[in-house]
């Protein structure tokens, strides 16, 4: 799904490019400028079920942007795998658009390539106010005590999904709502060739929310306050031992699911293989594939125990989207023209209808799509129990080394070989070694 995107890759060049200054970016040529607006160029990410369908979603509205401002734009849709990279080398070569879209999780490490336009509060006013916005969402655009690098756009949050019908075949009369009862009810579910919880082990990044999750859960973090990595603490361990003895010890996650990267958990969730899924925003999933909404149901990612909150009853990290305008565009008023415009209280209505998503904008919030039974649970954990990833510059390497440690910890899992505590802790002292030193 277009919410769990691959990995960020390519740390050393983002490592790289966070040593050297913008050179350049956005507009150039018959682009536009301040004095004549004529152009902005627009990389958005790829949140339909293809490219096809971000455009047919996207292009009335630009034309509805044009037809007002007298601005064209100019959009690509790019995909996740390609996104990052692309971004990065924009930074570097100046070939940039004039606005594009990030993943949330990245906005501290492009913001410290300098490449990105801070929002100040002069920024902010210009489209509206900083007041606007879900604190929740603008946790998540960049270092604490800086200006943001980035605008939400798009939110989601992690929430249980399950099956209503497995889950009254196995006499299971309520959903779960701590780890526990997820692991209860998935021994009941998990026979026949059915499986009790899906997961991706092989998706770096969807392993990176999970465990992150859980060690707020454990009352850890994989960073320490001053910003260093810190991913051997007996929170963070046990975090990243709890999630793969899902299927190590616990076995209600499927073996075959430590291969799963592109979303086949879901697959297997709309075909009856599997009765419950972590995921962000799933209802438009389940419907192309096949689903009636009569067939789950969904509510909040388990905790330990009690009730959602934040701090140890933290059970999601703030998924979303940002927008961002690159610092060198030649239309820098166009540029915050557009932003204003996608993130103005009618047009994020518009687009997280057309996405299934959240709006991070307080008055768009209140449209009753965002109500539904789908998206209700979701919009809870975000105002009340959802933290950010942390906004560390480093932040696309921890993704990548633990992500990577968690994947191989799943491969072992999938093998049958054991999965100890010393093996979960030398796999994150590897992983943290590959972190930039500070």
């Amino acid at each position: 799904m277009r919410r769990i995107r691959a990995a960020a890759v390519g740390a050393v060049t983002l490592s790289l490019v966070l040593t050297a200054a913008a050179c350049g970016g956005g507009s150039s040529g018959t682009s536009g400028s301040n004095a004549q607006p004529k152009t902005l160029t627009y990389w958005a990410s790829n949140q339909g079920a293809n490219i096809e369908a971000d455009k047919k979603v996207l292009q009335p509205e630009l034309d509805k942007f044009e037809k007002k401002t007298g601005i064209k734009v100019k959009l690509e849709v790019v995909p996740w795998s390609d996104l990052l990279n692309r971004i990065l080398t924009a930074t570097t070569s100046g070939q940039g658009p004039d606005v594009l879209n990030i993943g949330n999780t990245w906005s501290a490490s492009l913001q410290a390539t300098g490449a990105l336009l801070p929002w100040d509060e002069q920024n902010f006013d210009a489209i509206g106010g900083k007041d606007r916005f879900v604190e929740s969402a603008l946790g998540s655009t960049g270092v604490q005590g800086k200006d943001p690098a980035a605008v939400p756009l798009y939110s989601m949050a992690y929430a249980l999904y399950y099956n209503k019908k497995m889950f009254a075949d196995a006499g299971i009369q309520k959903p779960p709502t701590t780890w526990d009862e997820v692991v209860e009810a998935g021994k009941k579910l998990s026979e026949d060739g059915k499986w009790g919880l899906g997961a991706e082990g092989s998706n770096l990044s969807n392993n990176i929310h999970q465990v992150f999750v859980l060690a707020k859960q454990h009352g850890a973090d994989f960073f320490t306050a001053d910003g260093k990595a810190d991913f051997t603490s007996d929170g963070a361990v046990a975090a990243v031992k709890q999630y793969v003895d899902l299927m190590a010890k616990d076995k209600i996650i499927a073996p075959g699911n430590a291969e799963y990267a592109q979303n086949q958990s879901l697959s297997d969730f709309a075909k009856d293989k599997t009765a419950m899924v972590l995921w962000q925003t799933a209802a438009a999933t389940f419907e192309s594939q096949g689903m009636d909404k009569e067939e789950w149901d969904v509510v909040p990612a388990p905790v330990q125990s009690g009730k959602p909150g934040q701090g140890k009853g933290t059970n999601s990290m703030v998924a979303g989207i940002n927008m961002a305008v690159f610092n060198n565009t030649k239309n820098i008023d166009g540029a915050k023209k557009f932003v204003k415009f996608m993130t103005s209280d009618d047009e994020q209505t518009v687009l997280n209808k057309a996405y299934g998503s959240i709006p991070p904008v307080k008055a768009a919030q209140e449209d009753a799509a965002f109500n539904t039974f789908a998206l209700s649970p979701l919009r809870e954990t975000l105002a009340t129990s959802a933290a950010a990833l942390p906004q560390v510059p480093e932040e696309s390497q921890f993704e990548t080394v633990v992500g990577t440690a968690v994947k191989e910890l799943f491969a072992d899992a999938a093998a049958g070989r054991p999965v100890t505590t010393a093996s979960v802790k030398a796999k994150l002292e590897k992983a943290q070694q590959q972190m930039p030193k500070k």
